[in-house]
């Protein structure tokens, strides 16, 4: 099992975990969760023997082999489903051994290498790789491509299958579902509650956690306290614990308030003395119980907004996609025909895998990206609020949030712009802070407290909750679900989908239409749809491998088809060029950036750094080592955003 026990841990100076004591049997699925900041990926460093405790101690079976997802893809030649192979690393070194031992003609130690792959299901091994990255949303095609040709998403989802691919005892997966869509996100619950070893995951994804956890481990006031049964049993459990505490507590201050009266009555009376001093031992004693911490739950609500038309906008024959620039501009049609007529008060889900063409969609409806064709009417008084995945890139990072307000609201008094920040936690100090260092999830509450003030009757919202954590997204939940406009809705967090909208449509195969059906039906559908498809991948597969002619299995001349193909790839190049070269130049300043990071580290915990003679540049060193964690914090989500953008293009 893994045991902690009175285990302390610092990072710097801040305390992160203090003489906490929890254990974790072979096989529980666990769930890790806490604030943001409260030491979530640093528990996870010290599962992987990267950090050491302070104090107390940590073991975990010796013969362990733990299982993560790396951060980084290297961009490798090999082909998506060797890379995801390179996770068995047991196969790979018998593999190594039979090629070794066949290089030496060492006829015996061939046969036992063998032996040993078949032992270890070697045959079947590349069977279950495709099976992985099919399951993740690959295509079989995809499955033979160099892992250098995918974008950041895909490498992510590469790095995930890789893990999978591991037989480990333990499986660390730090927000496994921010870049899955929901087809992919099914079917990793469904692989998770078949896989025997133990479990940590950490998400902000609920009904994930529901659906795959049978513990929870909940990070608070530098402990770890672990509570058995999945999120929504885990809530129940501590708000009744948090009411027996606060009972006890308030109870014994009842008492201890007894005896300090008696105690301060009679000390100075001869005849009370002995029992005023029984009763001074008693309260010194006595193992006080603290107050219920329970931290005031974070809400906020919109703005009621102004009339609305009816109909709000309306679509007719719309084709939704990229011009690129230049001349001549090339199309390249993402959603076409669509037709549809937004109505007031109406709370839509959209649904549909990811590159299907929901955000882009979205930005037309948005009138962010214009339309390649047909007639977009928007009704006269309509007020859009536009939540864009990228939407953090559009906040200023030298600006504070109440310049950013302000904005909005030139002619609007301060204390009243200082009041409305305050409703999304941003007082004091933090409305005149610049935002370069916040959070992620704070420049997204930032965002949609600026997309709030202006009172939209129409929001378009693009995956609002990649960034927040489970006490902000239930905060968007009840804001959105007593929200009195009309909604459209993009997210893989079924919670918030089965909470705010109340009728579905789907984008898939290039076209709008209505989904006649809930959630659950959803997942049925795709479970069903995806069988079908890899199914049909499969027979495509076996079936053009024995043509030998130039017509497909469908009748297409294959000629065509190739021309047609490489017309396509040459069309989505030219528009995929700019984005290779802003991703080539934020990787070159991260380099650097980690490089100098690296050294800032190392001073910074050096316990020769804190001697008097160093203080200046240990102030500085900290200083500057805030000032490089938020860049490459801004870097890397830019680089998401540039590689997700790659993706929406193709």
């Amino acid at each position: 099992m893994i045991r902690f026990n009175q285990f302390s841990l610092a990072r710097g100076t801040k305390p992160l975990f203090d003489n906490t004591t929890f254990t974790l049997n072979p096989g529980e699925k666990a769930g890790l969760v806490g604030a943001n900041g409260a030491g979530k990926s640093t528990l996870f460093a010290v599962l992987l023997g990267e950090l050491h405790a302070d104090g107390g101690d940590f073991s975990i079976p010796p013969n362990w082999q733990i299982a993560h997802v790396a951060q980084e893809t290297p961009a490798a030649d090999k082909t998506a489903l060797a890379y995801t192979l390179d996770g068995d690393a047991a196969l790979r070194a018998i593999e190594a051994a039979i090629a070794a031992a066949s290089a030496a003609h060492d006829g015996a130690a061939e046969g036992e290498a063998h032996a040993a792959f078949a032992d270890a299901d070697g045959y079947t091994a590349p069977a279950r790789a495709e099976a992985l990255l099919l399951g993740l949303g690959f295509t079989l095609d995809q499955t033979r491509e160099p892992v250098s040709s995918f974008s950041g998403g895909w490498r992510m989802r590469l790095n995930l299958a890789q893990a999978l691919m591991c037989r480990s005892d333990l499986l660390l997966l730090d927000e496994p579902t921010n870049h899955l869509d929901l087809d992919a996100i099914v079917w990793l619950e469904d692989w998770l509650a078949r896989y025997p070893g133990t479990l940590i995951v950490i998400s902000h994804d609920r009904e994930f956690l529901d659906s795959v956890c049978n513990v929870t481990l909940h990070l608070e006031q530098q402990q770890i306290k672990r509570y058995g049964g999945n999120y929504s049993q885990f809530e129940v459990l501590r708000a009744q614990q948090i009411a027996l505490q606060q009972s006890a507590y308030e109870k014994q201050q009842r008492t201890v308030e007894h005896l300090q009266s008696y105690i301060n009555r009679f000390k100075a009376q001869a005849t009370k003395a002995r029992q005023a001093q029984s009763r001074v031992k008693a309260l010194e004693k006595m193992e006080l119980i603290a107050p219920a911490h329970a931290s005031s739950p974070f809400t906020f609500e919109f703005r009621t907004p102004d009339s609305a038309p009816n109909p709000m906008m309306v679509m007719e024959d719309v084709r939704c996609g990229y011009r690129s620039e230049g001349e001549p501009a090339v199309e390249i049609p993402i959603v076409d025909h669509v037709m549809l007529s937004i109505q007031n008060g109406q709370r839509i889900g959209l649904l549909g895998a990811n590159g299907q063409g929901k955000s882009t969609l979205i930005k037309t409806l948005a009138g962010t990206l214009e339309a390649l064709g047909g007639h977009v009417r928007e009704g006269k008084g309509l007020r859009i609020g536009y939540f864009a995945q990228h939407q953090l890139e559009t906040l200023r990072p030298d600006d504070t949030p109440l310049q950013h307000l302000a904005r909005l609201a030139p002619d609007t008094r301060e204390q009243e712009l200082r009041d409305f920040l305050g409703s999304f936690n941003f007082s004091g100090e933090m409305a005149t802070s610049k935002i370069a260092p916040f959070s992620g999830g704070e420049k997204a509450r930032l965002a949609l407290a600026l997309i709030i003030w202006q009172k939209p009757n129409l929001l378009l919202l693009d995956e609002p909750t990649n960034h927040l954590d489970l006490e902000t997204r239930h905060a968007l939940t009840m804001a959105l679900a007593q929200f009195e406009g009309t909604l459209i809705l993009v997210s893989h967090d079924r919670h918030l989908l089965r909470a705010t909208t109340d009728q579905f449509m789907l984008v898939a195969k290039h076209r709008l239409q209505e989904f006649d059906g809930d959630l659950d039906d959803y997942r049925d559908w795709l479970l069903q749809h995806a069988a079908e498809q890899r199914a049909a991948l499969k027979a495509n597969a076996a079936a053009s491998g024995g043509n030998g002619g130039d017509s497909g299995p469908d009748g297409v001349n294959r000629k065509e088809q190739r021309r047609l193909e490489a017309e396509t790839r040459q069309k989505l190049a030219h528009l995929k060029k700019p984005l290779q070269s802003r991703i080539t130049k934020i990787e070159k300043e991260m380099d650097a950036l980690n490089a100098e990071k690296a050294t800032l580290d190392a001073f910074v915990v050096d316990p020769a750094s804190y001697e008097p003679e160093q203080k200046s540049r240990l102030t500085e060193a900290i200083r500057r080592q805030a000032d490089v964690n938020a860049r490459l914090e801004a870097l890397e989500a830019e680089w998401l955003e540039t590689h997700e953008e790659l993706e929406q293009i193709g």
